[in-house]
């Protein structure tokens, strides 16, 4: 019996015209990429052709930034709904995986449960959520709030949200709606399972007023890389988005996931661990460099310094010498684990305040890597066959060119290697990522319950 090759994994990380902070800027981004619905077509169409599996928004609910200087040059103040995007992408695409986040803080269960099973069930399997807890004050404004969620608490709700909305996922069994006309049955409600939920945040009846998914349950996503993150990953997640600065964190990261994740009953395999890669591609070094620093020369200094408020924690950094350290921040509420690489970062390689926010100005705390399609791919190459990641989120610099170059440039080299597939093995997320489909708890339980009486036969 032979045993089919490990491959990587690879998403596209879709975010309006690029993930540089200056890519609105190049000269060949789409700048109204944010409200361009054809520009969304076109890259979830090349990603699909290219063989990814799957593409993925990230959202928040609220306009990040309050400094109307640094607002004022930032391309991320407009951008569509998430949810909405990816039905109607579903619509103009056939294979590929369509992840989009929505937060635990800032939704309701039933809501949610319904939306990611209607979107699966449109996209024929190809659904998957980014399970976030929201880490700012800003969307906690848009809420009837006058602050976010303390951080332990957010991870308490987001754990009984996941609970709730897996739950309300499994109201019918595969087979429950007969629609029979002959027989006059529509339904079978020997098959449906309310849910009837009462927990410490959460009351909830059910059952959803959707059918049971045709890959069983839409793929859960999670991208915290806190101890409450990471706990809450190992216990939830199918893939995880995740924030590395060098292969030894990967690694570490990678190994400790896969533990917790056996801890709780899994099986290693069944969690994804994808961290995100910024590559800027050049078919020689040279013009890998250039093209790099021609993103870098467009950055406006208020722009990165408002940056790295963000990801400090909402610290304002304008009264520092941007020429001098990093100073020390204060504990965060918000997101802790990119607030530690932030620090680290700075810390490790000496850093200044200005040197800083042009060395996260691309990646934002993710792995960059400038180089040649060899170059680049022997960087994936040695972090998935050493332990340190199942795949890769591809961080385009800008959008479409940043996508194009990956597309046209590192994806043949991998195939060169036989780490990425030439075709689709399946139709659906579960089947592109390797995850098995999940049995609903009453059949199995049925079929557990057989299983005596089929011996004693």
């Amino acid at each position: 019996m032979t045993t089919k090759k490990r491959q990587i994994k690879l998403g596209a990380f879709l975010m309006q015209t690029g993930h540089h902070i200056a890519g609105w800027r190049h000269p060949q981004a789409q700048a109204d990429a944010g409200v361009n619905f054809r520009h969304y077509v076109q890259l979830a169409q090349k990603a699909e052709a290219a063989k990814f599996d799957a593409v993925f928004l990230a959202d928040g609910v609220a306009v990040r930034s309050e400094n109307l200087a640094a607002l004022s040059r930032t391309a991320r103040s407009d951008q569509f709904e998430p949810l909405t995007l990816l039905s109607a992408l579903a619509a103009v695409t056939e294979r590929i995986g369509l992840i989009a986040t929505a937060s635990t803080s800032y939704h309701e269960p039933y809501n949610l449960a319904r939306k990611f099973a209607s979107l699966d069930q449109i996209s024929g399997g190809r659904a998957g959520w980014n399970l976030v807890t929201s880490a700012t004050n800003a969307e906690a404004l848009n809420f009837s709030r006058t602050a976010q969620f303390a951080h332990a608490d957010r991870y308490r709700r987001a754990q009984e949200f996941h609970d709730v909305v897996a739950g309300l996922w499994d109201s019918w069994e595969d087979d429950a709606f007969v629609r029979d006309p002959s027989q006059g049955i529509y339904l079978d409600t020997d098959k449906l399972h309310t849910l009837n939920h009462k927990g410490p945040h959460f009351q909830v009846k059910g059952p959803l007023n959707v059918a049971r998914s045709p890959q069983g349950r839409p793929v859960v996503v999670q991208a915290g890389a806190s101890e409450d993150g990471r706990e809450l990953a190992a216990r939830t997640a199918e893939v995880i988005f995740v924030a590395h600065q060098t292969f030894d964190e990967a690694k570490s990261f990678y190994a400790d996931i896969k533990a917790r994740a056996q801890h709780h009953g899994r099986n290693a395999d069944d969690v994804k661990i994808m961290p995100g890669i910024f590559p800027v591609v050049g078919r020689t070094q040279e013009e890998a460099d250039a093209k790099f620093e021609q993103l870098q020369a467009l950055i406006d200094p208020v722009v990165g310094l408002s940056l790295l408020a963000g990801i400090s924690g909402e610290v304002d950094l304008s009264a520092y010498p941007v020429d001098g350290p990093l100073p020390e921040l204060p504990p965060t509420q918000g997101p802790q684990s990119r607030q530690r690489l932030l620090i680290d970062l700075a810390r490790r390689d000496g850093l200044s305040i200005r040197q800083l926010y042009l060395k996260i100005a691309g990646a934002r705390g993710h792995q960059q890597v400038v180089g040649t399609p060899q170059t680049i791919a022997d960087q994936l190459q040695q972090w998935f066959e050493e332990g340190g990641a199942d795949g890769f989120n591809i961080m385009g610099p800008w959008f479409p060119g940043g996508l194009d170059d990956f597309i046209e440039l590192v994806v043949p080299e991998l195939r060169r290697r036989g780490l990425f597939r030439t075709e689709y093995e399946g139709r659906t997320l579960r089947e592109h990522l390797g995850l098995e489909r999940p049995q609903h708890p009453a059949a199995l339980r049925r079929l557990q319950s057989q299983l005596p009486q089929k011996i004693a036969a």
